[in-house]
């Protein structure tokens, strides 16, 4: 007898620690429906535009290799124009999300302004940059090493593209600024909307202008750009008209446009916590570009691969990139109204959640890893190329979401120099240089480029981990109004 009551003792209390212990990383009912209904709009939103925007290359993907590589080329640098703007947004987007957790009406708007001005002058250096120095910023992704691919070809396709594409940098900015802010008071079912309406006009008028469909011309490239332009026009439009005629958030849209100036001591705090996190967007985006420009090095199937691996995985991490945006608006809310232990612990039950379903999508990518690039009018090296990529991807997909997860985490609590170290100054000291070192002190094949590159990059991971448990984060920063 009191053997067995000593065991079923140990029973119990074995129960009651794993019960204790899965508490602390699986929330109730409740805490998943409250996440989910921030989270899903954010994914839905994210899936169509990615959905489209894998249409989009497909459909450019269909015209040829060069085709294809000249478009993707110029994406490269409008990727660190479009990581630059979330990093100015972000930068202020931090205090919006505290400002709503503190009830600062005034503060917001503040805020939307410091975002909008930002914007201008990212946009307006963005054009001139591009315009003045296109041919040499295409030449760096151009090399030989393809059995096929016209080089010259490819770089007039990239031309063609880049100088239409400039004319929507600006409403891409200021949408994004109106979208940030509107999640970050709550509002995340409008900015859903507005994106299927722009990927939907971006997808039709795709289809009409790149084949040339019901009485269209046929532009080819040119017809992707114009459609991409059109589509954050019609973007900008639908966010505008809702910002200020909404009876419900319009409140913190009011005198958006009207230049006033931003209270000085808030710009003061955005700069400090804003520069930063700039510039080291900024520097995380070179890393990447740079990475990929490594990549170039193997010839245009690499490039080529690069893209549709890009394409497809961007697609498929979705919930992580969510999850990032669902982090910093929960845990911003929460750290600005001073709940420092339930900030604490909902983050780490989020993180937990973003990780088991970025896992189950990572099953899937490298279970269908082969199926995709097979959908493109390429050579038969680059779609190799490019299944391998989606694969090793997938493979460490939960290891994404957890260091995009605690990025997110870190920045929500205002630690720029944390947030760098973790991010871009990983890249410039750890990443870079594998990739470099790699890419033109050896020969190696793409294959083996693309392992070392990607296990330099899983080490992130390390110092997330250190970052998150150090609990630095665990404050609020808004400032009062004075």
């Amino acid at each position: 007898c009191a053997r067995y009551y000593t065991l079923s003792i140990k029973n119990i209390i074995n129960k009651e620690i794993m019960k204790k212990t899965l508490s602390r990383y699986f929330g109730d009912k409740a805490f998943y429906k409250s996440a989910l209904a921030i989270l899903l709009p954010i994914i839905i939103q994210n899936g169509i535009t990615n959905l489209v925007s894998l249409l989009d290359n497909i459909m450019v993907g269909s015209l040829g290799t060069e085709q294809m590589s000249g478009v993707s080329i110029v994406n490269q640098y409008f990727f660190i124009f479009n990581l630059i703007c979330f990093g100015v947004i972000s930068a202020a987007g931090i205090f919006t999300a505290q400002f709503k957790g503190t009830g600062d009406v005034d503060g917001i708007r503040a805020t939307l302004r410091a975002k909008l001005y930002m914007c201008y002058v990212a946009s307006i250096l963005a054009v001139i940059a591009f315009f003045s120095f296109s041919e040499p910023l295409i030449n760096l992704f151009l090399h030989d090493g393809s059995n096929e691919g016209d080089l010259e070809l490819t770089m007039q396709f990239a031309k063609k593209y880049l100088n239409i594409i400039l004319f929507g940098l600006l409403p891409f900015a200021v949408s994004a600024a109106f979208s940030s802010t509107m999640r970050e008071t709550g509002e995340t079912v409008f900015p859903m909307i507005t994106s299927f309406v722009a990927v939907g006009t971006n997808a039709v008028f795709n289809v009409l202008l790149i084949f040339g469909l019901l009485g269209f011309p046929k532009l080819g490239v040119e017809g992707a750009a114009i459609a991409t332009v059109l589509s954050r026009f019609v973007e900008l439009g639908m966010l505008l008209i809702y910002s200020f005629r909404s009876k419900k958030n319009g409140i913190y849209f009011k005198g958006a446009f009207s230049f006033r100036a931003v209270p000085a001591n808030l710009m003061r705090e955005i700069g400090k916590k804003g520069l930063p996190l700039l510039a080291n967007e900024f520097l995380w985006s070179l890393a990447i570009t740079f990475r990929n420009q490594c990549f170039s090095t193997r010839g245009l199937d690499s490039v080529a691969a690069q893209n549709i691996s890009t394409t497809i995985t961007n697609l498929f991490s979705i919930v992580f990139f969510s999850m990032g945006t669902a982090i910093s608006i929960i845990i911003g809310n929460q750290l600005g109204a001073g709940l420092f232990e339930k900030a604490e612990d909902t983050d780490r039950k989020l993180i937990t959640f973003g990780v088991l379903l970025s896992g189950g999508v990572g099953i899937l990518l490298v279970g269908f890893g082969f199926v995709f690039p097979l959908i493109y009018n390429t050579t038969a090296e680059a779609r190799s190329i490019a299944t391998f990529m989606i694969v090793v991807y997938g493979i460490c997909n939960p290891l994404w979401a957890y260091i995009n997860s605690s990025y997110f985490t870190i920045r929500s609590g205002g630690l720029v120099f944390q947030t760098m170290l973790s991010d871009s100054i990983f890249m410039w000291v750890c990443v870079v240089p594998v990739s470099a070192v790699c890419a033109y002190l050896t020969d190696m094949s793409i294959y083996r480029l693309y392992i070392c590159t990607t296990a330099a990059e899983c080490l992130k991971a390390v110092v997330g981990y250190i970052l998150l448990k150090r609990k630095d984060w665990l404050k609020t920063i808004v400032v009062s109004k004075d």
